[in-house]
């Protein structure tokens, strides 16, 4: 197989969502060409199938600085710094732009299906790292190859959700009640999808701030239309940290989520189910669906179900690569220890790049979302300060690829090691690390907001 040389080459970016389309802009800013090769028909696909949701991060930390110096001569104006764009917006006025900018330096309706080494599967150590990488993908029903000299997979982890089984895999009859499934949080303003919700009760499974976004959304539909019912489903207790950091919350847009989340239990519009794990869901005799537990514990039958239980990365077309992953996050093995939710839970990471990055293959980054296999608490800015580093790395400047150049938002919260599975939260007799039986609760008086040292003194097994 033929391959020009490799310094020839351009460096291929999987994804043109926000992460992958700045990692284009800061190699072009670097002199570097970039190919972003994209699976939708547009720039953000990912972010467009969840338009009608709006972020908690405002514009100013959802633009990247190379990005903006592309964007300048096309005479492209920033929107408000301290406004909070919508799913829709951030596409729009933003993604799409940047893309439009870029030109011919992205494919859309690209999918990759493979990378790998020229002419070296995994196997293969001789002479491997002075190869090229070789790029397969589909585009308008033909395959195709292109060649690179480093590879950035920025295709996010959207396509992936996790399940409902507690275990990690489908629990039984999930797919068989995939018409009464959804694992995103439903645009409650499209009249057909409110209509299924509208006097309906809504088992909604998860403990993040999409679950907090559909609760306060049902909550609101619930106002209007009587009879609409969530039930919250956590595998965990409930404690000062369930929901948020609240007001200590650096980003209050991401506090106030976990407030509204706490208002729609208190005003009985949401029951919370604690200490449950999903190994089930069964169909009763009217259709409704049965959620089921461990130890075959069957929850009242509801309508719905919205499994909003975070996401995992694809994988697959990267498996003639050798890459350096946790075995428990399938994030990189420099990375885990700072996102790892069984080691802490304060939301708090430090910044990042190309060295936590890095895998034994070397030219090939896992960046954006997929960079954190499957922990939660991404944010934008994190990912742009992950693809400036790499750029200069590429580039041979080691001295910016290895310099700090960003702080993050305190979460305002610390729930410890455990955070997303541990059923006990509070239980002072128990011990933080004790689990009781499931329980049914409901919410009444309003906690104030947790303060990390107010939830995780020093030490034990809640410390982080």
């Amino acid at each position: 197989m033929y391959a020009p040389a490799t310094a020839e080459l351009p460096v291929v970016v999987i994804g043109a969502g926000p992460t992958g389309l700045a990692a284009a802009a800061h190699l072009i800013d670097r002199g570097i060409t970039p190919l972003v090769l994209e699976a939708g028909q547009a720039a953000g696909a990912a972010v467009r199938e969840w338009s009608h949701v709006r972020l908690f991060s405002p514009w100013g930390d959802v633009t990247d600085p190379a990005a903006e110096k592309l964007l300048a001569p096309t005479g492209w104006v920033k929107p408000d710094s301290a406004t909070y764009p919508s799913g829709r917006d951030w596409a729009e006025q933003y993604l799409q732009p940047l893309a439009d900018a870029l030109g011919e330096h992205v494919r859309l309706g690209t999918t990759v299906t493979g990378v790998s080494r020229t002419g070296r599967d995994r196997v293969v150590d001789a002479d491997r790292e002075s190869q090229p990488f070789v790029v397969h993908y589909t585009a308008d029903g033909s395959e195709e190859r292109v060649f690179a000299r480093a590879v950035i997979d920025a295709s996010g982890t959207w396509a992936a959700p996790s399940p409902a089984g507690g275990s990690g895999l489908p629990a039984l009859g999930e797919r068989a009640a995939a018409n009464r499934v959804t694992y995103r949080v439903p645009d409650l303003k499209d009249p057909a999808v409110r209509a299924r919700y509208a006097g309906k009760r809504t088992a909604v499974i998860g403990s993040g701030a999409s679950a907090f976004t559909a609760l306060a959304t049902l909550a609101d539909l619930a106002k209007d239309q009587p009879g609409t019912h969530a039930v919250w489903i956590l595998r965990r207790g409930i404690s000062g940290s369930t929901f948020g950091g609240g007001e200590a919350d650096q980003l209050p847009a991401r506090g106030a989520l976990g407030l509204a989340a706490k208002a729609a239990v208190d005003n009985g519009h949401a029951d919370a189910v604690t200490g449950f794990r999903t190994e089930g869901i069964e169909r009763d005799d009217a259709g409704r669906l049965v959620l089921v537990g461990e130890d075959n514990r069957r929850l009242e039958p509801v309508d719905e179900v919205i499994v909003l239980t975070g996401f995992r990365p694809d994988l697959s077309f990267l498996s003639e690569i050798r890459l350096g992953l946790d075995e428990r996050l399938q994030a990189p093995v420099e990375l885990a220890p700072l996102i790892d939710p069984n080691q802490h839970s304060c939301g708090t990471v430090y910044p990042h790049g190309h060295r936590e990055l890095s895998h034994p293959e070397q030219g090939i980054y896992l960046v954006g979302m997929k960079s954190y296999g499957r922990a939660p608490t991404f944010l934008a800015m994190t990912g742009y300060e992950q693809v400036r580093s790499v750029a200069a790395a590429l580039a041979g400047d080691l001295e910016a690829a290895d310099r700090v150049e960003l702080t993050l938002p305190e979460t305002g919260v610390c729930g410890g090691a455990g955070l997303f599975d541990q059923p006990e939260a509070d239980s002072e007799a128990a011990g933080c690390c004790a689990a009781p039986e499931p329980q049914l609760v409901q919410l009444t008086t309003a906690a104030p907001a947790a303060t990390a040292t107010e939830d995780a003194p020093a030490g034990g097994c809640c410390g982080s």
